[in-house]
């Protein structure tokens, strides 16, 4: 388990093995990459004046290395450029873990009989499927055909977990799985277009939602798209806007629709021809047509977003509000959501010294030994530092 844990706080802080060997030199500590190694495979134990010194290093709590996960996560899809290599994915999913942990933690705390509100996964295995997939978690979700002003907080709302990860220049689209078992976690690339990611939250979407057990992976991703698409612009709002059949095509339309549905004009011209209210003929004659332009790369507008996701800051704030956490521990579950707030562990009520407090009425010193009595008990009941060390054995004490 130990190992794990600092392989995760490795991976999530982007380090290799080396960069962990020279942090943990410049406290003063000498250890090779093979024996750093061996502690992630748990193949030896390091001893506690080494955790610390690696929490240090890997700005966690030394208790972050004792800690049990509280979850497991089932991935079910994985969408990127094949270029995107083993370091990358495995820091997308430490980084991933780490935050699903965090809001697990608030979920189960603060709602602690609160379902995964999935609607049942249903084989599909064509477009027209995937259509009727996307409208029963419209309907599982109560979004009725209205636009959908925000995909990640509308997840949010319904249990899932969003996780956004910065990327970069590199190519990577979305990644989605289950925590528990049940409760939906996707990840997708910040850096991208608002309308970009909204789409891809769709299709991660759709590999959760549908059964495409046994097709071709090209089949499952086209699949995926249709499944976007329909999310976030149901049939019944595209006819209503464009009509069920289309000779001509204006691509201005497809600009005031963007804005209002938060999907790309090109998304659109293949929700058109997906839905037949254009022909092929029409749907390549515009597609010449943004190649002309240069709308291919970028389209002539943009879309503004509301794709934050909040939901782990709103849960600390709650949190700390009833009294469920403290202030230090708000700060760790969600860093910089208490900003210009109290996130020091509070400090025992003094000081005084000896002589002082033998100078004090007996009553007064009494009542001042008993509180500190107290809170050293509190202190050390609920501060897991002090205590989880005591799972060592001598047999620890080779390092």
């Amino acid at each position: 388990m130990i190992g794990e844990r600092i392989r995760q706080a490795r991976l999530v802080r982007r380090l290799t093995l080396n960069d962990v060997v020279e942090r943990l030199k410049g406290m003063g500590k000498s250890i090779s990459k093979q024996s750093l190694s061996n502690y992630e495979k748990n193949k030896r134990t390091p001893l506690p004046s080494t955790l610390i010194l690696l929490g240090s290093a890997l700005s966690v709590k030394p208790s972050y290395f004792m800690a049990e996960p509280q979850v497991s996560i089932t991935w079910a899809a994985y969408r990127c450029q094949s270029r995107l290599g083993k370091r990358p994915r495995a820091e997308i999913e430490a980084y991933a873990k780490s935050v699903a942990e965090r809001q697990m933690y608030l979920q189960t705390t603060l709602f602690p009989n609160e379902p995964a509100r999935l609607p049942e996964r249903r084989k599909v295995e064509s477009g027209e499927e995937a259509e009727e997939a996307a409208a029963d978690l419209r309907a599982c979700w109560q979004l009725g055909n209205d636009p959908i002003d925000s995909l990640t907080q509308t997840i949010e709302n319904n249990a899932g977990i969003v996780v956004m990860y910065p990327m970069g220049d590199v190519r990577f689209d979305g990644l989605a799985g289950y925590v528990n078992k049940g409760f939906p976690l996707i990840v997708v690339n910040k850096d991208v277009p608002d309308d970009r990611l909204r789409f891809d939250l769709g299709h991660e979407l759709g590999h959760l939602v549908m059964d495409t057990e046994g097709l071709e992976p090209k089949q499952e991703e086209r699949l995926a798209h249709r499944f976007a698409g329909a999310l976030l612009a149901a049939r019944e709002a595209v006819f209503q806007e464009l009509g069920t059949q289309r000779a001509r095509l204006n691509l201005n339309e497809l600009a005031l629709l963007k804005r209002k549905y938060g999907l790309s004009m090109q998304a659109l011209l293949f929700r058109m021809r997906d839905l037949s209210i254009i022909s092929d003929h029409t749907f390549q004659a515009a597609f010449k047509e943004f190649n002309y332009r240069g709308w291919r790369k970028k389209e002539p507008v943009g879309f503004n977003g509301n794709e934050e996701p909040t939901r782990l800051e709103q849960l600390t704030l709650r949190a700390l509000a009833e009294g469920i956490i403290t202030p230090w521990e708000a700060e760790e579950l969600c860093p910089g959501c208490t900003a210009g707030g109290e996130t020091e562990e509070p400090e025992p009520p003094g000081p005084h010294s000896p002589s002082q407090l033998l100078r004090l009425p007996k009553a007064e010193r009494s009542a001042i030994l008993e509180e500190a009595s107290k809170m050293a008990e509190r202190e050390y009941r609920e501060n897991p530092d002090l205590t989880d060390f005591e799972a060592f054995g001598e047999e620890d004490l080779l390092d």
